[in-house]
């Protein structure tokens, strides 16, 4: 009987047979320097290429017409990243299915890693900081609404406290604040050199790195848990109003108890929504304007108008998933729900449940299918790097291949995306739909009656900005295009600093902070324009 008679009527296993043959097959030496665990991979590996080859070799008609059907079938690729082998370090495999025979004992042979496991990937924001030779601060503090919040520092450079000028704190402060679904690790993680956080902290500032309500490092409140509905009823509206306000004022508070210099000569940097947060900030609660006494803004986010990202396909749904929520009440409405008119609510479809069901009506946590379909529809990206836009921000951000840094693409997926609400998504969504506008969330014509006094949102008044702003802007940008960020411009004729356009025509949304040439083409600048408010 032959080997594939044998597994055809239900004899020995393939596996068995392998064995079978490892055992009895021609045992070769060791090759010197490989241990016996190398030998004994070896010899599985060369045993299982020899059944391969027996099966091709003997497999009859009625075999490779089945096999060829299989092949037919298989309609994708699945991929196994980061699996961890016998020397700690990640690497990433494959398995093809239309691979006619898939042989078992791949992944136990220990292989050259192309990218060497980086510490970073599973530390938090402080324990980066103190590993590459910073001082590193954690504080906690409590917004109006009761939502607690995590705030890092660096207070010096990597001379240390001790050798810089003045001590601990003693240069001119700044505030750093993330973008959506990120959270302060993103200023880091580049490393020295590179990572704009420590850049800040060598050129002598006193670097404070925020974090918005319900990414990793502010998950809690005073009275309610992460799993409640009510803790996610918050968009980047709540995040200006509350959390930005309540983090200066600490900073401030914390430089006046140090007896540093407690000027009102704060630095705002923020990127993509930690710029739309300054901007509603600043024309919401207009005292802050003399807290700050400049924002530089890149990738700036607030007219919606002609974004590229695919966050563009949510912007039909955005109106009507707050209706499908309350149409379903097993999906935990929240609190953003209410009052949405029944008029709404007659034009719910089946096509709602979908996007509910993988973008979660709290927190944003969009599954693989949806992430695969804005993949498909919104990231130009080749077979070799669509793993690459699977991460939600670069799904919505985009990814430029020429700024593309491999070895760092394990240390931002361990840190992005950092969670944040659906509401918040929505809100841009929002923006997109009703011709960019740059507005307060539309709750239906019932509710902004009842919340606003009027059938549709209010917009934000850039009028009541007077803080000197800068704008930094690329070309590729998906969220943050040069025609929105002109139409900002013309609206803070009073204070604006500049238009400043990243001299890099690929340059994208993420490369602000981790593209290759990020220190160079945007760094050098931002560090010369903060010079002028010293």
């Amino acid at each position: 009987m032959t080997l594939v008679n044998s597994i055809g009527s239900g004899g020995p296993s393939a596996v068995v047979w392998l064995l079978l043959l490892c055992c009895l097959g021609n045992h070769q030496p060791a090759v010197a320097g490989e241990s016996i665990f190398d030998n004994i991979i070896n010899q599985l590996m060369s045993t299982a290429a020899t059944a391969q080859n027996y099966l091709d070799t003997t497999a009859g008609p009625q075999q490779k017409q089945q096999q060829s059907l299989v092949e037919e079938s298989s309609l994708y690729s699945v991929d196994i990243s980061s699996s961890f082998l016998g020397n700690g370090l990640p690497t990433v495999a494959s398995y093809d299915e239309n691979t006619p025979f898939w042989n078992p004992f791949t992944w136990l042979k220990p292989r050259a890693v192309s990218i060497p496991y980086n510490p970073d990937t599973d530390l938090t924001t402080p324990e980066i900081a103190v590993r590459h030779g910073y001082w590193a601060e954690s504080h906690t503090i409590k917004t109006a609404d009761g939502y607690l919040l995590t705030l890092h520092r660096i207070p010096c450079g990597r001379v240390g406290c001790a050798g810089s000028t003045g001590g601990k704190g003693a240069g001119q402060p700044v505030f750093l604040q993330h973008g959506l679904l990120s959270s302060s690790a993103d200023w880091l993680l580049s490393g020295p050199e590179k990572a704009l956080a420590f850049i800040l902290a060598d050129a002598g500032y006193d670097v404070w790195l925020g974090n918005a309500r319900g990414n990793t490092y502010s998950r809690k409140h005073v009275s309610m848990s992460s799993d409640e509905t009510a803790f996610w009823d918050f968009s980047w509206h709540e995040m200006a109003l509350y959390d930005i306000p309540a983090e200066i004022d600490f900073v401030y508070g914390m430089r006046e108890l140090e007896q540093n210099d407690t000027r009102r000569n704060l630095l705002y940097v923020g990127h993509s929504m930690g710029t739309t947060m300054a901007f509603v900030m600043l024309a919401s609660k207009p005292e802050y304007n003399d807290k700050i006494q400049a924002v530089f803004a890149m990738a700036p986010v607030a007219f919606m108008g002609h974004v590229k990202s695919p966050i563009r396909l949510l912007a039909p749904f955005s109106h009507d998933i707050e209706m499908a929520l309350n149409q379903f009440p097993t999906l935990h409405v929240p609190n953003w729900v209410d009052g949405v008119a029944t008029d709404i609510l007659k034009r719910w479809s089946l096509r709602l449940l979908m996007i509910l069901k993988f973008f979660g009506g709290n927190e944003f946590m969009p599954q693989n299918k949806i992430i695969r379909y804005l993949a498909k529809y919104g990231c130009e990206l080749t077979e070799a790097e669509k793993y690459i836009c699977e991460n939600t921000v670069f799904v919505l951000c985009g990814f430029d291949k020429e700024q593309y840094n491999a070895t760092l693409m394990p240390v931002i997926f361990g840190h992005t995306p950092a969670g944040t609400s659906t509401k918040t998504v929505v809100h841009y969504a929002q923006e997109i739909h009703d011709s960019g506008n740059f507005q307060q969330f539309d709750y239906g014509e019932t509710e902004n009656q009842r919340r606003y006094g009027q059938a549709l949102p209010p917009s934000y008044n850039l009028d009541q900005i007077t803080t000197p702003v800068a704008l930094f802007y690329a070309n590729n940008d998906w969220l943050a295009g040069p025609v929105d960020v002109a139409n900002l411009f013309n609206r803070l004729t009073k204070t604006s600093i500049g238009m400043f356009k990243v001299p890099n025509d690929n340059f994208n949304h993420v490369d602000f902070l981790w593209g290759n040439d990020a220190p160079e083409v945007v760094y050098k600048q931002l560090l010369m324009l903060m010079k002028r408010y010293k």
